[in-house]
């Protein structure tokens, strides 16, 4: 549009909205993964539900939802106590939309080879519009395993999980077209060391059905409107895992009493709260003194989402950036034709593939039962792929200059937003620990993650010695816990440059081992090899809108 010289407001030179764009279609390397890695059955409901998500409607309850966080409604105007929390109603429709496609409860619901691989590719699909929704949704899938500990409250409770009707009705979870699960475990002299948690839990006498009464607080309970939570508190065999409804078998509401809501630097659509417990209503979840292994089965699966959420926010990042530099004109031409800018977006796009190509097997591993791989793979994945999500958003907020620091961008949400998979279920440093932990007590998990390495092997001489490398600083136990961070940093990045090596192109394959195996790189984002083929990189990441 040519500016008119008698106006003093014409808009020219700003990028159409990012919006009626199909989120799956447009991102190949999500497309290919859902494919290889078992989930092919799926392929026309992740594409339908590409759609729906990045459709601008659905967008637009992602800002809406944010700009209208939660409100703790914790007395009646009696005085009497709600203990509710009242959310837009945009985050009800997201929040919907993900239980009506299954995105809590698919592999539960469906148990087919491939329906964890299915659920992350869709899962990720309404991680890039809006992440707070994603909460109750990967509690309710991970509390299911979880519950098989107990038989006769997975019957009971199961059903209820895994309906794909949201009903967001505070009453008995019998009454309900569908339930969600939260989960309550940190304290606040504890935090990840949950065996320092104070919450004491009576049993309510013999032969009861395995009946507690809970007396305690806990400063992280995540998603407060969920009808059931998991929780952690000491019972008189030790650590215990327990199931707390909201409201008890005789309909009164559980003694759950909401103290505030956090308020947090990101994730503002979705409500974290301080609780207090005092006797409240629970029932026994494994057996007394197994809380930690028992809720570990909830744990892991929430960790697989972490990684999902995490590539989910590099995907949106790069389309974004991607769009933008489409769109917009900086001295004399587009900002992709220039070679700097195409140095930096091709760099995040190599980043966001890693990211979905190996979250992509992490989730086929769920489906296999390939525990050992899953073992290590996990904790992994969930430090590596976490840690370089924030740096990720800060670039792509950069490439949209002054644009990506305003609200309205999309940008500074997810900035915001990206520190979070880091530190939920398990910071960096817990990650690292426990694969140390891995590496000591079942080191067939290294076998398997190396397996999979070596599948790549003869293929690119940068790998095979950066993985022999890799195999002979493992074996040195010396300050292994000092050196933990950067052990646990190049498993990844072999375990990436593998199934990049054989699954992706190879100009995107070439500039990640370059660039993260050989040295040929710099610390910051733009700084592959003047030899890269940007072109082929950016077409492959390009999302192309209607």
């Amino acid at each position: 549009m040519v500016p008119d010289p008698c106006s003093t407001h014409t808009v020219f030179n700003q990028p159409p909205p990012f919006e009626d764009v199909n989120l799956f279609t447009t991102d190949p390397a999500l497309a290919e993964a859902l494919r290889r890695e078992g989930g092919e059955w799926a392929q026309e409901r992740a594409r339908a539900f590409g759609e729906i998500a990045g459709r601008r409607e659905t967008i637009a309850w992602g800002f809406q939802a944010n700009e209208h966080p939660p409100v703790l409604k914790a007395f009646d105007r009696a005085g009497w106590r709600l203990d509710e929390v009242e959310y837009h109603p945009a985050w009800h429709s997201l929040l919907a939309l993900g239980v009506e496609h299954g995105l809590h409860a698919l592999p539960w619901r469906e148990p087919r080879p491939g329906a964890h691989v299915a659920r992350a590719a869709m899962f990720m699909l309404l991680a890039e519009v809006e992440a707070g929704v994603g909460c109750p949704l990967s509690m309710t899938y991970s509390a299911v395993p979880a519950l098989r500990h107990q038989p006769e409250l997975a019957a009971e409770w199961e059903p209820r999980l895994t309906s794909t009707v949201h009903d967001p009705r505070l009453i008995p979870a019998g009454e309900k077209a569908g339930a969600l699960c939260g989960m309550a475990m940190t304290e606040k002299q504890g935090g990840s060391d949950v065996r320092a948690n104070t919450t004491q839990a009576r049993p309510l006498g013999a032969g009861n059905r395995g009946e507690y009464e809970l007396t305690g607080h806990k400063w992280f309970c995540s998603a407060p409107m969920c009808d059931a939570f998991l929780v952690l508190a000491q019972a008189p065999g030790g650590l215990t895992c327990f199931l707390l409804p909201r409201i008890t078998p005789d309909g009164e509401r559980n003694r759950f009493h909401i103290q505030r809501l956090k308020d947090k630097l990101g994730n503002r659509s979705n409500a974290s709260s301080e609780i207090e417990l005092a006797a409240a209503w629970a029932r026994r979840v494994g057996e007394e003194g197994r809380g930690v292994p028992t809720i570990l089965e909830m744990v892991n699966h929430t960790r697989l989402d972490c990684v999902i959420g995490a590539a989910a926010g590099m995907r949106w990042g790069t389309a974004r950036a991607i769009h933008h530099a489409r769109n917009r004109s900086a001295f004399g031409r587009l900002l992709i034709d220039q070679p700097l800018m195409r140095n930096v977006l091709a760099d995040l796009a190599l980043e966001s593939e890693a990211a979905t190509v190996a979250m992509m097997r992490l989730a086929r591993a769920y489906d296999a039962s390939d525990a050992p791989f899953r073992r290590l793979a996990t904790a992994v994945l969930k430090y590596w792929v976490c840690k370089r999500a924030p740096v990720h958003a800060a670039e792509a907020l950069e490439c949209l200059g002054g644009n990506g620091y305003v609200e309205e961008w999309g940008l500074a949400r997810l900035y915001r937003e990206a520190p979070l998979n880091g530190i939920w279920e398990g910071s960096g440093n817990v990650q690292c620990l426990d694969v140390l932990r891995a590496l000591q007590r079942s080191p067939e998990s290294l076998a398997a993650l190396f397996a999979e390495v070596r599948e790549a092997r003869g293929a690119d001489h940068r790998l095979d010695t950066f993985a022999m490398d890799l195999r002979r600083s493992l074996d040195d136990p010396a300050d292994a816990e000092v050196r933990a961070r950067r052990l646990v940093e190049r498993l990844a990045l072999a375990l990436q440059a593998s199934l990049l090596i054989r699954h992706s192109p190879p100009g995107v394959a070439d500039a990640f081992v370059a660039s993260r195996l050989a040295g040929d790189g710099g610390r910051a984002f733009g700084t592959l090899p003047a030899g890269t083929d940007f072109g082929a990189i950016l077409e492959r990441a390009a999302p192309h809108t209607a």
